[in-house]
């Protein structure tokens, strides 16, 4: 073992509570765990390492200790060289994820009986998809109960047998240093059985490799980074055992005209200055492909948010829809002809305060800290 701090070995503080221990040490567990670094002996030294830092910081007492004297507190035997574990830690609650993702889950049973593995499918769509709902295909590529031998891998008219190492349950106690670990048994590869005479299709792995096609619905209403869950859909199990599910995720695309946020929908439209200053109506496309009106009020600046209620996306609980948020930005005259400049200055010419009451406003304040400024240079 090294001389690092058990903190440092866990790479937690000093002030850690027990929860944010117990989340370091399965972290480091999985880290180094044999299994997941086969032929490198640094692992499992290290997975030792970290059993022992556990062992001590899990444990109040053997933790004061250690927070006192150090590693001297435990020379005599009476410290981390023991138990991997704290005192009252069930192992099976820490290593429960381990060995399921290194044996195929908790439990007596091999990994012959284990569950299908679960897929993932991305699934690109549009937002008027995503606003409408859509029922479609798709390919999905995967595997399939080999139909030779019903899954079971033997060549018709044989049986598997049963592993006599293990006994069927697919995995053997091993010792691991100063304790005792579980591993997927060697003989029969963690299936629990032997196969004499495998299928000449699938060649004993009771599954082949196939494309299907399958019938998605897609829900009206749903969101970019949801997901669909098929149960079933996955990987078939291994001897029979039940499929693993399908997760289908969803990105929906980003639209040239609308920003969805939420249930709500925005648009920014640009409106002539004049219609801007003189107010009137403006069409707005909304995603069901219809038209909507709204009435541009006298004076409108750019900014403004418009409403219509009822025209943003459907929820996927089937309550109310969302809105659609029109904002408006004034745009201004490009590309203007001779006659065209001398009406705007003819304008201008016959402007008031009245007509650009923001921009006096703005003039007024600046006058002001200019003078300001003044006065503060004069008094010095």
């Amino acid at each position: 073992m090294s001389d690092r701090s058990y903190y440092d070995v866990l790479g937690v503080s000093k002030d850690a509570d027990a929860a944010q221990l117990k989340s370091a040490y399965r972290k480091a567990a999985r880290t180094y765990h044999p299994d997941a670094n086969p032929g490198d002996p640094t692992a499992e030294s290290k997975f030792k390492e970290v059993g022992e830092a556990y062992s001590v910081l899990s444990d109040p007492e053997k933790r004061a200790a250690y927070d006192r004297y150090g590693k001297a507190a435990f020379e005599g035997g009476g410290g981390g060289g023991g138990s991997p574990f704290g005192a009252g830690v069930d192992p099976a609650d820490i290593f429960g994820d381990i060995f399921s993702e290194f044996f195929g889950g908790r439990g007596g049973a091999g990994q012959g009986h284990a569950r299908g593995s679960d897929l993932r499918y991305d699934l690109h769509i549009n937002l008027e998809e995503a606003y409408a709902g859509k029922t479609m295909d798709i390919k999905l590529p995967g595997k399939e109960a080999c139909d030779r031998c019903d899954g079971n891998g033997a060549e018709p008219g044989t049986s598997p047998d049963t592993c006599p190492t293990c006994q069927g349950r697919g995995r053997v106690r091993v010792q691991q240093g100063f304790f005792t670990m579980e591993r997927g048994c060697p003989k029969c590869s963690g299936r629990g059985q032997i196969i004499k005479d495998p299928c000449r299709k699938c060649a004993g792995q009771g599954v082949v490799q196939t494309e299907r096609t399958l019938n998605v619905t897609i829900p009206a209403g749903i969101e970019d980074g949801q997901q669909i869950r098929l149960a079933g859909q996955g990987d078939p199990g291994r001897a029979g055992a039940v499929p693993g599910d399908l997760y289908i995720f969803i990105t929906v695309k980003d639209h040239e005209i609308f920003e969805r946020d939420g249930p709500n929908l925005y648009c920014r439209t640009p409106v002539p200055m004049v219609k801007a200053a003189m107010g009137g109506e403006i069409e707005i496309p909304t995603l069901e492909g219809g038209r909507s009106k709204i009435t541009i009020p006298e004076g409108a600046q750019t900014g403004r948010r418009m409403r219509l209620r009822g025209k943003g996306m459907p929820s996927l609980r089937g309550g109310q829809r969302g809105d659609l948020f029109v904002e408006l930005f004034v745009e201004t005259p490009r590309n203007l002809s001779a006659r065209q400049k001398e009406l705007l200055q003819e304008f201008c010419d016959n402007s008031s305060e009245d007509c650009n009451p923001d921009h006096h406003s703005f003039l007024g304040k600046v006058k002001k800290f200019w003078e300001d400024l003044t006065d503060v240079e004069d008094a010095r």
